[in-house]
């Protein structure tokens, strides 16, 4: 079994302080086998901001999977935003936009959907698809295959079609060959765990899908800060969601478990 701890969209510039600590504290207490960040490191992509991140992931459990999100490409400045996007997050974060930690149980490949040409929507392409293809196909099948990014590949029904990442169906159908297990993701400051198979109908195949709430941002959009933690064996997942709870800390709040049939996550009964 492996233990991930998922927190997004952290947000410096725009955070509440009081959450930092106890984050950190049970961040080490649950001893992670990776800690997974899927972006929006930053509220407006600027050095200083990109600084108090590094700072805090330093003060974290290693090995680490971190991608950028939307806000971590700056706004403002329209040269840096078109020309050099993501300069300060690979200047103070990492340079490496296709992170990965691979072991013999699981393997976790991060996937960078953030983009110039938009605001706030993020877009995969076909050559970064076809990398995760060809990774994951180097593997044995009873690895367990994750994709981490900051836009989702799949959502509750109720939400915007539009905050889906761009070009979602063709790598669906990537994913659905090689056998990728779970999506983890951000973006929408609101936490959620289901399947794909509502929304992608292909036969004999359903990812899992674990969207993270916002860690630390006060940009809350009507949830509290939350994160996840998951235990994940071959044929079982379990999420844990932790929210915050005034005098108290972050504290568990909800847990789901799923199993595998053939290729096709489910709830357990």
């Amino acid at each position: 079994m492996r233990t991930l701890v998922h927190i997004s969209d952290l947000h410096f510039g725009r955070i509440d302080t009081q959450l930092l600590a106890p984050l950190r504290t049970l961040i080490g207490d649950l001893r992670p086998d990776v800690v997974v960040v899927s972006g929006d490191l930053t509220q407006r992509a600027r050095s200083a901001q990109f600084r108090q991140a590094r700072r805090y992931l330093d003060t974290l459990p290693m090995p680490q999977i971190v991608v950028p999100g939307n806000h971590d490409v700056p706004l403002y400045n329209v040269v840096a935003r078109f020309f050099q996007p993501l300069v300060k997050y690979r200047r103070y974060i990492t340079r490496d936009l296709a992170p990965e930690y691979v072991d013999d149980e699981i393997a976790v490949l991060g996937l960078n959907t953030a983009r110039s040409l938009t605001f706030k929507d993020g877009r995969v392409n076909r050559r970064q698809v076809d990398y995760l293809r060809q990774r994951f196909a180097q593997l044995p099948r009873t690895v367990t295959r994750v994709v981490v990014t900051h836009h989702p590949f799949d959502l509750p029904q109720h939400l915007d079609h539009d905050d889906l990442v761009d070009r979602a169906p063709m790598a669906m159908e990537a994913f659905s060959r090689c056998g990728v297990d779970l999506l983890l993701a951000g973006h929408l400051h609101t936490s959620h765990t289901h399947n794909t198979e509502e929304r992608y109908e292909m036969d004999g195949y359903a990812a899992l899908v674990v969207q993270a709430g916002t860690a630390t941002s006060t940009r809350s959009r009507g949830e509290t800060n939350s994160f996840n933690v998951l235990r994940v064996e071959h044929d079982a997942i379990q999420v844990q969601r932790y929210a915050w709870s005034e005098g108290s800390g972050f504290i568990l709040a909800a847990t789901d478990n799923f199993r595998r049939q053939g290729d096709v996550w489910r709830p357990a009964a």
